[in-house]
């Protein structure tokens, strides 16, 4: 995916994981971050855990990356 795909879809994660969160409204940049590192979490606890990857856009690559997201809400929610 090119650069413009990656933040179009970090700030489609990011969104979606603030209201699965019930977060307040962040702004673009911010679930563009959150939906970024989330992918990034995601992707690295699914491939340890054996239950798929996130190499490119697929159903599963999305659910993988808006569950990496929620997990970073919380983590920051914690801190």
């Amino acid at each position: 995916m090119g650069i413009l795909s990656w933040l179009v879809f970090g700030a489609l994660v990011g969104w979606l994981a603030s209201l699965l969160m019930h977060s307040r409204r962040r702004g673009l940049i911010r679930n563009i971050i959150i939906g970024l590192i989330g992918s990034f979490i995601g992707g690295w606890l699914a491939s340890l855990l054996g239950l798929g990857s996130f190499e490119r856009f697929t159903v599963e690559g999305f659910l993988i990356a808006i569950g990496g997201a929620v997990i970073f809400i919380w983590f920051l929610r914690k801190l």
